[in-house]
């Protein structure tokens, strides 16, 4: 038997959750994601903590494994301490104190300062005493990342001490441990690498790394994690000397050219252009847009006026009233999928504009050469604002900024007439050398859009002519200027910044905060709009300039471009997040950047091909899905050591879906060990609520060992014994303070459970796994693994006891009332997701789950008080007729006016409850969990019902003494 690590032991799933939800907080403050967009990057953090946990092994002594764990990761107090970056507010520490410790500390509460005679020491001294006292999330806020901290030499000596090696640093570490293990440093393997998150943070720790993927862009971001944000600072400073010359012979030719800079000597900052129709009705010039008001800080407006003969002319107004931007308004031109003229007043459908039919698009498709729209298209652009910026000096020499919104002026027109001009002198060379993009939109579900809305055909018809013009620069001298593929590589991610940031898909930001041009991939789709901006070079250069935030990565490294089907490299362990039942279509999104990057990308890496592979592309989850991932996991299986792991990341919790990964992974030759849930998305709510968007699941797997053929009734009785020891060895490890897991990661355990004792066998008679990954079964039939893992689920919902609840007296509820019970510990938890009781009610097997709840909207779902059922739903076999609804009645009766009592809510009680005495016990410990909402702030629904249950648990215990 292998060693067991420690990953497949435990996992403390709560804390490195808060911290993945910190490092998303970080925005651009993270290491990667400056560097390019790519879709569902995972945290390094998490990145980090799954190697770890699967190199270091799991011991006899599990309390100290987790604590060792949790140094290495600095997410133990020392740890917390060490990354420290900010002091707490002396209110928030003077809420800490005792009132001992504030007549100590203080020179007085009302003003909160500190004895005058206090030493920064001293204060430091009096920040550490009290910082065990915060919570797990609280000393978050006050911290670094644990990227951004280093292990204290205290703390590497009882890490040394526990493992018997000598490191003074990760990287030294992960080599002892791994020569310990494999006799070799740690190699990690991505063949779906993706963003890079896996190759990065596996070579920043020290492991020796082989990453490649399908996709060339994920290549290009991979490869620029590794030697970009992986290179030393000196390295990065030279690069940052290329991006400005660059930028500098591009702002050079500009002025040259004077296409951005008015006469009064002020540098365009953007450009807004709408599309113009031909009004159906009226033939009216129309312009469209969805919203006039161009800045509601600025109080800026485009005012439409009809010139009487056959438009409209356009003026542009600051300074506006609100009813001037309300009026102004109200000649939207585009209202939901309608345009709308405001000189003949008729409303047409959009679809009736492009004149199109059940089978296509009435548009005419854009032709090679054609980079504006001609005379007679359906839809035409027109330039109808310009922001400018005007620069002053002071005599001091101090330089100040305003920005101004004009018309367009005639010379405004000129210079966009020669923006076409100069465009149109370069525009054969320029795609013929791939400055700009030459190549065809192929069509598919998301590509399909600007083809079918706007006739646009390749990708250079996405840009206007200055964008195309400006973008070409960059390209040209980039091309011109680099010298080696570093500088290629920082090149290409410029050029992919300002391609997402400054093309037609960039819709106009009016928001008071933000007068500014969005950009294209705020979401996983190609989207046109009826009016959109173009930045001046100025307004691009924070994208031209993207963070950096490096650090030397240690460990080797080498990328290539790979179908996974066929790699031939071997990893001690495979980390892979594979495109499962994914929406994302990355083939397709991708080839807006590839259609740029072609040319250079083949200058900086010959051996690399540079199209998208769609037709290689593992997507969906059909049967040829589900082939194409039992051939790259048997190949991954294939090259790996016998005692090597893989972790597979993926972020569906659908039993289905885990059904068919089960027998992918079972096919494949391997077996899972181990599964955990990772919050590593969260909503605006924040993490500390509960309220989760999206969870990723770890799962762990080893070469499978069995060699026997079971039944599946052979394998029933070992699938629950596995559960219940798996939820037992959890809650053993459990903090009850600080809980490391959550209903969900108990549910996922008793799914890796199942899985467990099902991949441990060859073979099972019963199933035949081609024809169930191949079988479309009709609606409401499953598979018999579907079957299996929701028994699973059930057995853990059995074990899944309300903490403080008694084990005896909880397995005599009935399914509807341990439903009712675990939704009200949901909510003690702040968890109010409608997901949350679906869960539950298949859990418990409660069909009517909805009627139980008072709200049922997504994010704010709660179950009914005692008040809110008043005398409603007291009969049936269901929860109408259980003793947890005559408890809630009782509440009703104890506190429906002000003079009710408590004793008025036991004299129902001994009324109307059969077996008052033998069933005493029960309703105490009913009282006793709703009377610990009285001091929980998000439970206010609950406070005057819940202080008449503390009473009433005294009255019914104390009856007939």
């Amino acid at each position: 038997m292998k060693q067991q690590s420690f990953i497949e032991a435990q996992f403390p799933v709560s804390k490195v959750s808060k911290e993945s939800y910190k490092e998303r907080k970080a925005n651009l403050g993270q290491t990667l994601t400056g560097l390019g967009k790519w879709w569902g990057r995972k945290p390094l953090v998490l990145v980090r903590a799954a190697i770890l946990a699967a190199l270091l092994p799991a011991t006899d002594q599990p309390k100290q494994d987790l604590a060792n764990f949790l140094r290495l990761m600095m997410m133990d107090a020392d740890g917390l301490w060490q990354r420290k970056k900010q002091k707490p507010p002396l209110k928030v520490l003077a809420e800490l104190m005792t009132e001992e410790e504030k007549a100590l500390y203080l020179a007085n509460t009302y003003n909160l300062k500190w004895k005058t005679t206090m030493k920064a020491d001293d204060k430091e001294r009096v920040i550490k005493k009290l910082w065990p006292r915060f919570s797990y999330d609280e000393m978050l806020g006050y911290c670094l990342r644990p990227e951004e901290a280093e292990v204290a030499p205290s703390t590497w000596a009882k890490i040394n001490d526990y493992y018997g090696v000598e490191a003074h640093s990760l990287p030294e570490f992960v080599d002892a441990m791994s020569k310990k293990r494999f006799g070799h440093r740690l190699t990690v393997g991505d063949c779906f690498a993706g963003g890079g998150s896996v190759p990065f943070e596996a070579a920043r720790i020290g492991c020796d790394v082989f990453a490649s993927d399908l996709n060339p862009i994920a290549g290009l971001l991979t490869w620029a994690d590794l030697h970009i944000a992986g290179a030393g600072d000196e390295e990065v400073a030279k690069l940052r000397q290329f991006q400005h010359k660059v930028y500098d012979a591009v702002d050079k030719q500009l002025k040259e050219w004077g296409i951005e800079t008015n006469e009064a000597g002020d540098r365009a900052n953007s450009y807004l252009y709408c599309t113009e129709i031909t009004c159906p009705e009226c033939g009216y010039r129309l312009p469209l847009a969805p919203s006039w008001i161009i800045g509601k800080g600025t109080k800026t407006a485009a005012i439409l006026k009809d010139n009487g003969e056959d438009g409209f002319d356009i003026e542009i107004k600051s300074g506006l009233t609100s009813k001037e931007l309300a009026e102004a308004d109200k000649l939207a031109t585009v209202r939901d999928t309608n345009v709308y003229c405001p000189h003949c007043r008729q409303t047409v459908p959009i679809a009736a504009v492009r004149h199109d039919t059940a089978e296509k698009s009435g548009l005419r498709l854009w032709e090679k050469k054609d980079f504006l729209p001609r005379h007679d298209d359906v839809f035409r652009e027109r330039l109808y604002c310009v922001k400018y910026e005007h620069v002053e000096l002071s005599s001091s020499g101090k330089e100040s900024k305003y920005r101004y919104y004009v018309t367009p002026s005639q010379e405004d027109i000129a210079r966009e007439a020669k923006v076409v001009e100069l465009l149109a002198e370069r525009f054969d060379e320029w795609q013929e050398k791939g400055y700009i993009p030459s190549g065809e939109i192929a069509e598919g579900e998301k590509t399909d859009e600007p083809i079918r809305v706007r006739g646009w055909k390749y990708w250079h018809q996405l840009f206007t002519p200055r964008q195309l013009l400006v973008h070409g620069l960059f390209m040209k001298n980039i091309d011109k200027l680099a010298i080696k593929e570093e500088e290629v590589v920082i090149g290409l991610l410029g050029m992919n910044k300002l391609a997402d940031w400054n093309a037609k898909l960039c819709s106009w930001i009016n928001a008071a905060v933000n007068e500014n041009i969005g950009h294209t991939f705020y979401n996983q789709a190609l989207n046109t709009f009826y009016n959109f901006g173009s930045k001046g070079l100025e307004n691009n250069s924070s994208y031209w300039f993207y963070p950096i935030n490096n650090k030397q990565v240690t460990g080797k490294s080498s990328v290539s471009l790979m179908d996974a089907r066929i790699s031939d490299n071997t990893a001690d362990l495979w980390i892979t997040d594979p495109p499962y039942a994914d929406a994302v279509n990355y083939h397709e999104l991708t080839e807006f950047f590839l259609a740029w990057d072609k040319n250079l990308l083949k200058k900086a890496f010959p051996d690399w091909y540079t199209d998208s592979k769609r037709v290689l592309a593992v997507r969906g989850r059909d049967e040829s899905f589900n082939k194409s991932m039992i051939d790259i996991y048997r190949n991954l299986a294939s090259h790996m050591p016998d005692d090597g792991m893989q972790i597979i990341m993926f972020t569906h919790q659908d039993v289905a879906v885990w059904a068919d990964l089960a027998m992918v992974v079972w096919s494949a030759g391997l077996q899972v060990t181990a599964a955990w849930n990772i919050i590593t998305e969260t909503d605006a709510s924040g993490l500390k609520n509960g309220n989760y968007v999206k969870g990723t699941v770890l799962l762990v797997l080893r070469k499978q060992q069995g060699t026997e053929t079971a039944y599946l009734d052979e394998l029933a009785p070992d699938i629950e014994d596995e559960v219940k020891e798996q939820i037992k060895s959890m809650q053993r490890l459990d903090d009850k303070e600080d809980p490391n897991f959550t209903d969900a990661d108990y549910i996922l355990a008793a799914y890796a459970a199942a899985l467990k004792v099902l991949t441990s066998v060859r073979k099972i008679e019963d199933i035949d796994v081609e024809y169930e990954l191949s079988h479309k079964r009709p609606k409401g039939e499953v598979s018999p693994i579907v079957q299996i893992i929701e028994e699973a689920k059930k057995i853990a919902y059995d074990q899944l006891i309300p903490r403080d609840f008694d084990n005896f007296l909880w397995r005599m509820l009935a399914p509807a009332e341990r439903f009712y019970i675990k939704g009200l510990e949901a909510e003690q938890n702040g968890i109010y997701k409608i997901s949350t009781y679906q869960e539950l009610a298949r859990g418990f097997g409660v069909i009517d789950y909805k009627d139980l709840l008072k709200d049922t909207k997504a994010n704010s779902a709660r179950l009914r008080t005692g008040g809110e059922w008043a005398r409603r739903n007291m009969e049936g076999d269901g929860f109408g007729g259980s003793l947890l609804r005559q408890v809630l009645m009782a509440l009703y009766i104890a506190t429906k006016v002000s003079e009710s009592t408590p004793q008025e809510g036991r004299a129902y009680l001994k009324t109307e409850v059969q077996d008052y005495w033998n069933r005493r016990d029960l309703m105490q410990e009913m009282f006793a969990f709703i009377a610990t909402f009285r001091s929980i702030e998000n439970m206010k629904a609950w406070h005057k019902e819940a202080a008449a249950a503390f009473v009433l648990k005294e009255l019914i215990a104390n009856d007939g003494v």
